[in-house]
């Protein structure tokens, strides 16, 4: 089933244990491999489709039973998680340096997104309490841009830009 594929991005939903870990994690090589070809709006375009896509398939996947976000769907931490990664890809590009050149950016995003999407604070936790497909989306798109701002933050304290 296509919703499958899509909400566990390819079973790694299935890994255990701390499947949302997984899932951001294979979130970073997909976003580097979607810079390499078209950059900062490549990966923006990757991240409003994977955002559809993610919605669709969360809905899906939730239809049928009484958990609103089950643990195997992951699709939600991988746009989460390239919204915490387009800072890098955008200072690459703005740079012309090599993605992984940014590698501390690249570890702040993971690790920032992560502790976001753990916690839940504010909005990101007002999102999950939802209840719906909606509302899994759009916590990791809250906790992405909380972790993308941390790493805004954490350039120009590194770098004075």
């Amino acid at each position: 089933m296509i919703a499958q594929l899509i909400g566990t991005v390819f079973y790694v939903g299935h890994l255990k244990p701390a499947s949302g870990t997984w899932g951001s994690a294979v979130a970073v090589p997909f976003a580097w491999i979607i810079h390499l070809i078209g950059g900062p709006i490549l990966l923006a375009i990757g991240i409003i489709a994977g955002f559809f896509k993610g919605w669709w398939a969360t809905g899906q996947i939730i239809a049928d039973g009484d958990d609103h976000d089950p643990s195997e769907v992951v699709v939600d931490e991988l746009v989460g998680q390239w919204i915490a990664l387009l800072p890098i890809s955008i200072g690459a590009t703005v740079m012309e340096a090599s993605f992984w050149a940014l590698w501390p950016g690249v570890l702040t995003a993971f690790l920032a997104f992560r502790l976001f999407d753990i916690w839940k604070p504010g909005p990101i936790g007002w999102a999950d309490q939802r209840g719906d497909a909606l509302g899994v989306m759009l916590d990791d798109v809250f906790a992405g841009i909380a972790a993308g701002g941390v790493v805004l933050i954490a350039a120009r304290i590194a770098h004075g830009f």
